[in-house]
């Protein structure tokens, strides 16, 4: 009940005080689109054949794993995929932080204060990055982190609830690769000999998970699966 009362609060209180987000009339006509995506990526995907379903698989580096006791994206890194086929086309910004990344962070994925503090704030880079979703169908390593962030950023930024189809990538693998014992991004890329540059980069680690993504795709799809739809169906029945 209480968690009910919260979320109704704050759709008043969105509803009352738009995003800064709408004060221009870019930003308002990005929101625009963002509610025509977000309509059309409720489409049932799952009968379309891999080799047609547009994909975006994705990375955050983040400061923590706690978005609502503060912890932010600092970066976010994208490519496209259409089937076994990843594209050239990607997305990369970092984000103006809010507060100071703790010291290990910044060691760890290779940003600097400075150029944080020369980026674009976040609800500005998160419609950017709507923009370059369109309606596609999101991919990621280790889904639920990000999914975590996304679905905080969203609503908190841009007053929004995500509805994205957001797929992990052991969704694909625990099917065409259910005898691997891997859990790291590394430790999956050296099973498939898909070189691990720049860890930690989200660019990097999204073009990774791309062909990581990309390569199971073909595995499923030499084994009969052919769109999502057959995944869920062979997961369920393998329960």
């Amino acid at each position: 009940m209480m968690n009910q009362m919260m979320h109704y609060m704050r759709q008043l209180s969105s509803r009352l005080h738009p995003s800064a987000s709408a004060s221009t009339p870019e930003n308002a006509a990005q929101l625009a689109r963002l509610r025509k995506y977000q309509k059309e990526a409720q489409a049932d995907v799952l009968g379309v054949s891999f080799a047609k379903l547009p994909v975006v698989v994705f990375d955050f580096e983040t400061s923590g794993f706690y978005p609502d006791q503060g912890d932010t994206i600092l970066s976010i890194g994208a490519v496209k995929v259409t089937g076994s086929t990843v594209h050239r086309e990607h997305f990369y910004q970092t984000i103006r932080s809010k507060k100071e990344p703790p010291p290990a962070i910044l060691s760890l994925t290779g940003l600097t204060k400075e150029e944080l503090d020369d980026s674009e704030p976040l609800e500005e880079v998160l419609l950017a990055f709507y923009d370059f979703i369109g309606s596609a169908t999101l991919v990621a390593h280790h889904a639920s982190h990000e999914k975590r962030f996304l679905r905080h950023a969203t609503w908190q930024e841009l007053g929004r609830t995500f509805t994205h189809r957001l797929v992990d990538t052991t969704f694909l693998t625990s099917i065409t690769a259910s005898n691997r014992k891997c859990q790291t991004l590394e430790e999956w890329c050296e099973a498939y000999n898909i070189p691990v540059t720049q860890r930690h980069h989200a660019l990097a680690d999204a073009r990774m998970t791309a062909k990581l993504w990309a390569t199971h795709v073909t595995k499923a799809e030499h084994g009969g699966y052919t769109c999502l739809h057959d995944i869920y169906k062979e997961l369920a029945l393998r329960r």
